[in-house]
């Protein structure tokens, strides 16, 4: 059994995340003591010596982990990807201009909501029509977009993009739920933002990797907590930093490291996805919901063909120790998560009580 998992409950929540077990650990005991210095990290000072290191090497490993072109910055704010869907529209949306935007689920939605409140929005390409169970293709965005921001893995839904979309325009895609799941070509977007929460430590930490050049051009007068510039400039410390969440979300990156990189993590999320639907495809009684080529290798949402028998399901899966699969209320039925840090060796718990199951009730 891998390390990475807890003792008899196999974690497949859509978030907070599972975290590795040695991430746990560590994490566990610098809330009494960090690194000997006789405080814990909850209430040492955002300022002291001991946590700016932890601030420089977590944004080092952003860099490090996505490829990050030289100049790139990073910062770590609170917030949520939430405050994110405000902040952008903000830094570069132009009074006077436009933004464009895909529709593709609930925080799609969000982050095209408050930016309708900074100005012009154009959604250029909607999954609505389908309750957002594929991922739009085939869309133009305006030359004349100030940015075009998308979405690249859905939580809710269990879509996700496999190849990205390509714009004229600044690129900026909310990656909360699948960053550091695969490799990705940081150079070709303008920012790259996310919620911890998933692949990358606890809630209250939100990462952001942008390219300082395409700061600055809106013309807007902004205030200091909405500027990302502002933030770079002081080290993610205009004002005081989510410490623990920055903490650990820099241990579990230094262990997403530790075991091959972000391409080493791909690898192992390909093959739990395809454990998994493999297995929904070949028993009847389970049928996925999203198309198949745009299945999310984190999110997988599934249904029962015959959903009363869905109490008996819950009661063997909760025996097994299984927890966090029941979908979400705008899906219905099942929703696997499978983040980083998920072994496949719980994927294999999950798929033998569906075995099981369908043996029993076919």
């Amino acid at each position: 059994m891998s390390t990475a998992t807890k003792v008899n409950v196999h974690n497949f929540s859509a978030g907070p995340c599972i975290l590795p077990q040695e991430v746990l650990r560590k994490a566990a005991e610098s809330i009494v003591e960090f690194e000997n210095t006789g405080l814990s990290i909850i209430e040492m000072s955002h300022r002291s010596k001991p946590f700016e290191g932890v601030m420089v090497k977590a944004q080092q490993l952003v860099k490090e982990l996505l490829g990050a072109p030289e100049g790139y910055q990073v910062v770590f704010l609170g917030g949520g990807a939430s405050m994110g869907f405000h902040m952008i529209p903000q830094n570069y949306l132009r009074p006077g201009g436009k933004s464009a935007y895909v529709h593709t689920g609930e925080w799609a939605g969000r982050a095209i909501k408050e930016a309708k409140l900074a100005g012009e929005t154009v959604v250029v390409a909607s999954s609505e029509d389908k309750n957002f169970s594929y991922i739009p293709k085939g869309f133009e965005v305006p030359a004349d977009a100030d940015y075009f921001h998308f979405t690249s893995n859905n939580t809710i839904f269990g879509t996700q993009y496999k190849a990205f979309p390509k714009s004229t325009v600044p690129l900026i895609c909310d990656m909360s739920s699948d960053i550091f799941s695969r490799p990705v070509n940081v150079a070709d977007f303008a920012l790259i933002y996310g919620g911890a929460q998933k692949n990358m430590g606890p809630a209250g930490a939100t990462v952001y990797l942008f390219d300082p050049a395409q700061l600055g051009r809106t013309g807007r007068k902004l205030s200091p907590m909405m500027d990302l510039a502002n933030h770079a400039a002081k080290e993610s410390m205009y004002n005081t930093p989510p410490v623990y969440a920055v903490y650990v979300s820099m241990l579990t990156m230094q262990w997403m490291k530790d075991q091959g990189g972000v391409k080493e993590m791909e690898r192992r999320n390909a093959a739990k996805a395809k454990l998994l639907y493999d297995t929904i495809d070949r028993l009847p009684m389970f049928k996925g919901t999203t198309a198949v080529e745009d299945r999310s290798m984190m999110n997988a949402t599934f249904v029962m063909t015959d959903a009363a028998l869905e109490p008996s399901f819950d009661a063997l899966w909760k025996a097994a120790g299984i927890s966090g699969i029941r979908g979400h209320r705008s899906v219905g039925g099942y929703r696997a998560s499978m983040y980083n840090a998920l072994p496949i060796e719980s994927v294999q718990v999950l798929v033998d009580v569906m075995e099981e199951f369908s043996k029993k009730n076919g």
